[in-house]
């Protein structure tokens, strides 16, 4: 996304707070999946994105996302 100089700092501030309003654990794992995988072979990227999407799928936070959808309300992520 290109902004105007005036709108870079307003814009990252609107960035930083949509991710911070995500659930914590997925955009830690996110994170941490790109870091790594960046350097590793396709096959080695795909099997550590596995790991996370397993850890994902077992979390608190997915049950409250999915719990949170269905009774049409915002979710109320705790990073567990």
């Amino acid at each position: 996304e290109v902004v105007s100089d005036a709108q870079t700092v307003p814009r990252a501030l609107e960035l930083a707070a949509e991710i911070a309003a995500l659930p914590p654990l997925a955009v830690a794992q996110i994170k941490e999946v790109m870091l790594a995988g960046a350097d590793m072979s396709l096959d080695s990227a795909l099997i550590l994105e596995r790991k996370a999407f397993q850890l994902l799928f077992d979390s608190k936070d997915q049950k409250e996302g999915a719990h949170a959808f269905l009774e049409k309300r915002k979710a109320n992520f705790i990073g567990e």
